[in-house]
């Protein structure tokens, strides 16, 4: 493997191989990996099965199954996920797929983070895996949305409780903005809008003040809406909405 190089006492402009397969839109790091050792992927005519190989962007010619690897185009979506649907390339048990319901887009896209079997509502997917990590990383304080139908009546109490952090496995959750939308019957349904993107963090909060989640969909990121989107449909985010994510 190739150390990154000084030039003219600046650092050149030097990425793993597995990395620019990954920021040029084609495919996942793992993608880029099963590429790399199976030997498709060649740098300079060279074959290079060695995925943190450092590579040169502004001199290094890198290519795939013999193509040029360049720059896709950013392509940026918003899906209703319906119930039932994992977010998963494939499922070894046959269980539907997103993928399933975007077909041939013409552009490899991944999920921007994640929404449960059981969890319907807005999932983004995309190809810029740098929009994708801002959008996941907790550290920008992203909202998230959610309606939640609750397997009881959830108190006051509970709901401040909610709204201050409660205590999960991993630890604390911040504080959380929590509205009662109703009640019906035995069943409280609320609004809840958190910034981080634990695993199955909104049942686990529900579960946190004694009650169980019956429904959950996800319903914004940011200021982004699922409006009037038919479930299993997508659309593109528009400018304006991509700019409200902190896209370009």
């Amino acid at each position: 493997m190739r150390a990154p190089k000084q030039e003219g006492g600046q650092l050149r402009p030097l990425k793993t191989l597995e990395r620019v397969l990954s920021k040029a839109g084609i495919g996942s790091r793992t993608d880029a990996r099963k590429w790399i050792g199976a030997a498709r992927v060649r740098v300079n005519g060279k074959l290079v099965q060695t995925p943190d190989y450092w590579v040169d962007l502004e001199r290094d010619r890198v290519t795939l199954d013999g193509k040029p690897v360049r720059a896709q185009e950013r392509r940026y979506l918003l899906l209703y996920k319906p119930k039932g649907y994992i977010t998963s390339n494939g499922d070894p048990d046959g269980r539907a797929t997103v993928y399933d319901l975007i077909g041939e887009l013409g552009a490899w896209v991944v999920p921007v983070g994640r929404l449960d079997q059981d969890t319907s509502g807005l999932l983004l997917m995309t190809n810029d895996t740098q929009f994708a990590e801002r959008i996941m990383n907790p550290e920008f304080h992203v909202p998230k949305t959610y309606l939640v139908k609750c397997s009881t009546v959830v108190g006051d109490d509970a709901l401040d409780r909610l709204r201050n952090g409660v205590e999960l496995s991993d630890g604390p959750t911040r504080p959380a903005e929590v509205r009662r939308v109703r009640d019906s019957g035995k069943y409280t349904h609320l609004e809840i809008t958190i910034t981080e993107g634990r695993n199955r963090q909104v049942r686990r909060m529900i579960e946190a003040v004694d009650s169980k989640v019956l429904k959950l969909v996800r319903t914004a990121i940011g200021q982004i809406e699922i409006g009037g989107l038919q479930i299993g449909a997508y659309r593109d985010l528009t400018p304006a909405e991509l700019r409200a994510l902190g896209g370009k």
